[in-house]
């Protein structure tokens, strides 16, 4: 029997990896990506501190997206964390409000004060010493 050189393996030429569009990701990596794009933006940092609200912000988030050509919308951007978040602080709305929107902070406030009834006020309960 006589043998043959083996011959290796021929491999497929690799190709450059095709860029991906951005539009054709989810949402959540979209944001992520413009997230990490206003890392190190000097201008845009700026003018999202400039900004006296949460439409201010989301318009120029939207300009930044559209920069980067990510296609996010309006929509998009004020439902998805961390932007949804960032624009509720620039509010300082609640994102869910139960009961007659009192933060819970006020609303225990009022323990221990007379309820408009002839009951005494509760008396507060000082802890073990």
């Amino acid at each position: 029997m006589e043998s043959q050189p083996q011959q290796p393996a021929q491999q497929p030429a690799q190709q450059p990896a095709q860029p991906v569009d951005p539009r054709t990701l989810s949402v959540g990596q979209r944001v992520a990506i413009l997230v990490k794009a206003l890392d190190g933006a000097k201008r845009t940092n700026e003018a999202l501190a400039r900004c006296s609200n949460g439409d201010q912000m989301v318009e120029v988030l939207l300009d930044a997206s559209s920069k980067l050509e990510l296609g996010l919308t309006r929509a998009e951007l004020v439902r998805t964390p961390p932007i949804r978040d960032w624009v509720w602080w620039k509010n300082k709305e609640a994102l869910l409000t139960i009961g007659d929107a009192k933060p819970r902070y006020q609303q225990d406030g009022e323990q221990g004060m007379p309820s408009g009834e002839d009951e005494p006020p509760r008396r507060k309960f000082l802890g073990l010493f």
